[in-house]
């Protein structure tokens, strides 16, 4: 019964989403974006586009998300909307930074790029424009990704906290109290090994399509550059998301090392309390600002 329920369900919101869908006016990037993907399909092997294109698409989007917060520090404007006025940022951190976010890509991340076409070709998921998802199931499955990476990511994340192994792996992301975009994937070897898993684990659970590794790392990567940005800006749409977490929520974890350990939602924090010192931190300065 519960079974049919289920079904029920799921069938009313996929004709809800094709009623939407149905309202909606044509896309008119989707006949460019067509052409250059079968462009692609031509030109290129399989081999090349998993591989090398993913690293290129990682490699893009990690520096063209992370150049906004990197021009900010430059904009007096935006001083106001930083969340840790008192730290700001400096070119030698983030030239450091740097640095070791190249030796990171290029010889932890891309290793594990490169099963990318083997995975792909050992469960048959298509590249195929064709059999390309609709962009409702495309956006369900990158949810569907985010909820298994953001569970994997609180858990591991809070062990990597446990005093006995925090200095030797975890502490070298917190080098920067305050954080900056760039920051995001500023960690050791095994860190980016042990946490980097939650990604991959949703793509081999939901992947019906390589259009998903593309759809679901530009995703991350915003999310993660955005709560590692240090800036606390009005407007952010990111904020619209129910149980976001956001820059401040995760700005306050690397101010004060405890706490707040999702890594896009709250309600791990919440079930488990770990977030109740960054309420009544905000708390403390909400009622500070009444009595001025």
């Amino acid at each position: 019964m519960a079974t049919n329920e289920s079904v029920g369900i799921f069938s009313s919101a996929s004709l809800a989403v094709e009623y939407v869908d149905s309202l909606l006016p044509e896309n008119p990037l989707q006949e460019p974006f067509k052409n250059a993907w079968n462009y692609m399909l031509n030109n290129y092997t399989k081999f090349q586009i998993a591989t090398w294109g993913s690293l290129i698409v990682h490699e893009a989007l990690y520096f063209l998300f992370c150049l906004p917060g990197f021009l900010f520090q430059f904009i007096p404007y935006m001083r106001k909307y930083k969340i840790q006025k008192d730290k700001p940022e400096t070119l030698e951190n983030q030239w450091k930074c740097f640095k070791v976010l190249l030796f990171n890509h290029f010889c932890i991340q891309l290793p594990l790029i490169c099963g990318t076409y083997y995975f792909t070709e050992y469960f048959n998921i298509p590249y195929d424009w064709e059999r390309m998802p609709r962009w409702c199931m495309l956006l369900a499955r990158c949810f569907g990704c985010a909820v298994i990476e953001d569970t994997w990511h609180y858990f591991l994340h809070r062990l990597l906290h446990h005093k006995r192994i925090y200095k030797y792996i975890h502490k070298i992301h917190h080098e920067f109290q305050a954080p900056f975009g760039m920051e995001a994937e500023y960690a050791h070897p095994l860190e980016t090994l042990i946490l980097g898993t939650g990604f991959f684990i949703g793509i081999m659970l939901l992947c019906d399509h390589v259009i998903l590794l593309w759809a679901w790392v530009t995703i991350r990567l915003i999310e993660t550059i955005d709560v590692h940005s240090g800036y606390d800006i009005p407007l952010n749409p990111l904020n619209l998301i129910p149980f976001y977490a956001g820059s401040r929520h995760h700005d306050f974890h690397h101010m004060n090392f405890v706490g707040n350990y999702a890594s896009t939602f709250t309600w791990w924090d919440r079930i488990f309390g770990t977030d109740s010192q960054f309420h009544a931190y905000y708390e403390k300065k909400k009622m500070g600002k009444k009595t001025e």
